[in-house]
């Protein structure tokens, strides 16, 4: 049966994850999601708790619990939109973009750790994951006969 590269890639990404979770507990006592979760509001343009969830994938409630969570442990505020409406502007505290750091750094560390025991290029392998998810969200090519 020949390499079925999707599943792999989804079993990899799966297993990276709990593995990254782990880690996280074990140093920080923070989940990987909640690390997501402060990783992404640091990179929205205007981080709201609509932005989150769409980049999260997830719906505006489950949103919005999870960042009440860290808004609770100081690593994220959450003020009213000066737009008005009921949206809340998100924002990492100090601890927070600490918080982001320290992990960022800790699970680099061990990933390209890991790449390099697995023998695969790391530059090659940023290099073509990159390339990956800029495929992703790339429009569509029109064909010539459109």
């Amino acid at each position: 049966m020949p390499e079925d590269l999707s599943f792999n890639l989804h079993t990899l990404t799966a297993r990276l994850d709990r593995s990254a979770d782990r880690i996280l507990r074990a140093e920080y006592g923070l989940s990987y999601r909640r690390f997501r979760t402060l990783l992404i509001v640091g990179r929205l343009a205007q981080p709201t708790q609509r932005a989150l969830a769409h980049e999260l994938g997830v719906s505006e409630p489950s949103a919005s619990r999870m960042t009440s969570v860290l808004v609770r442990t100081g690593l994220l505020a959450a003020d009213p939109d000066p737009d008005g409406g009921n949206r809340r502007r998100l924002s990492l505290t100090v601890t927070g973009k600490e918080m982001v750091g320290q992990c960022r750094t800790l699970l680099e560390r061990r990933f390209a750790d890991l790449v390099r025991r697995s023998g695969v290029c790391y530059s090659d392998y940023a290099r073509d994951t990159r390339r990956l998810l800029d495929a992703l969200t790339a429009p569509p090519e029109r064909s010539a006969t459109e």
